[in-house]
């Protein structure tokens, strides 16, 4: 089901069409808003100037979170196949140890 959600962004307001909840939608134009207000504030740059300077600064941002979250599945992944490994030798020790329990 499609939403009809109005926001603000750098002064103008905008109705976004979404499947997302209105709360959501409203959180990530409030988050645009204030990184075209980042960059805008303090210099002289147009309002257009400022939106690309904005999501450059968010698409940034996007990439290096997408950079950490892959090496946090791949640390997950080797900290999974050490605990595999770990996991079968502690199996081959238990046998171990009951062969030696029944050679008495």
């Amino acid at each position: 089901m499609s939403n009809r959600i109005a926001v603000t962004i750098d002064g103008r307001e905008y109705t976004i069409i979404a499947a997302e909840e209105a709360e959501y939608v409203q959180k990530v134009a409030a988050h645009v808003d204030s990184q075209i207000k980042t960059v805008i504030e303090g210099s002289r740059v147009s309002s257009v100037d400022g939106a690309t300077l904005a999501a450059m600064n968010i698409a940034d941002q996007y990439f290096r979170e997408m950079q950490a979250s892959e090496n946090l599945r791949r640390q997950l992944k080797e900290y999974l196949e050490e605990g595999a490994k770990q996991k079968l030798e502690i199996s081959e020790l238990k046998r171990e140890i009951f062969k030696l329990q029944n050679k008495k």
